[in-house]
């Protein structure tokens, strides 16, 4: 499980086959605050992927076919700029919102501009993910949590401060560039629950499936 809030902008160092599946090495700063542990999961422009070797200064992971099917780690070289986080811990503040790194699609950047100090962007909404979301509600775009600004009937636009720009590589996207989209998982299993109909059609049992989805209940706040 992962927050949205990139810790640090990885850069590609290689990209190989591997028995099936597709090696990739990401140099990275993150082992030199806290050494890097097999097994241990990292968030590849959004990706969840599994630590399978490690230096000091990169780690390596590899990617299954269905991985490359459903992101744009297929689409990675030598030398590619990437957005990182590292799992959370449990008591770790929660700066973002909950992001499971299980990307949903890859949608294209139809536009790109200014306003203000901001960098905004409108990015594809694919019609099945459009009922996860709402203006204001959160997205994972290449790991990076961002609030949706506006929802149209085929897209949603975003926008980035500038501390966001200088810590992602989301910013140096043009019109065209794929990204991974995550949306927001408490969004989804609330939808899942009403297509089940196993949703109340009031308020306190939305605000009640959405608690639960959340991992909390009622009776256990403390």
């Amino acid at each position: 499980m992962f927050t949205g809030l990139i810790e640090d902008i990885g850069t590609v160092e290689r990209v190989g086959p591997s028995g099936g599946m597709t090696d990739v090495w990401v140099a990275s700063r993150l082992g030199h605050a806290e050494p890097y542990v097999l097994g241990e999961s990292i968030a590849v422009d959004g990706a969840c992927l599994t630590v399978v070797e490690y230096r000091p200064d990169a780690f390596r992971v590899q990617a299954a076919p269905e991985t490359l099917r459903r992101t744009t780690l297929g689409t990675l070289r030598a030398g590619a700029c990437v957005n990182l986080e590292r799992a959370m811990k449990l008591s770790d503040r929660l700066g973002g919102h909950l992001v499971a790194g299980h990307v949903d699609a890859v949608a294209r950047v139809l536009e790109t501009g200014t306003e203000g100090g901001s960098w905004t962007a409108a990015f594809e909404l694919p019609a099945p993910l459009a009922p996860y979301f709402i203006e204001k509600g959160s997205v994972a775009v290449d790991g990076i949590s961002l609030t949706v600004n506006a929802v149209e009937a085929s897209c949603f636009r975003v926008q980035l401060i500038p501390e966001t720009q200088a810590r992602t590589v989301l910013a140096s996207k043009r019109a065209g560039a794929a990204v991974n989209l995550e949306a927001d998982l408490v969004g989804k299993y609330v939808a899942r629950m009403a297509g089940l109909g196993l949703l109340r059609p009031s308020p306190s049992s939305l605000t009640e499936a959405a608690l639960l989805a959340a991992g909390f209940s009622r009776g256990h706040r403390d």
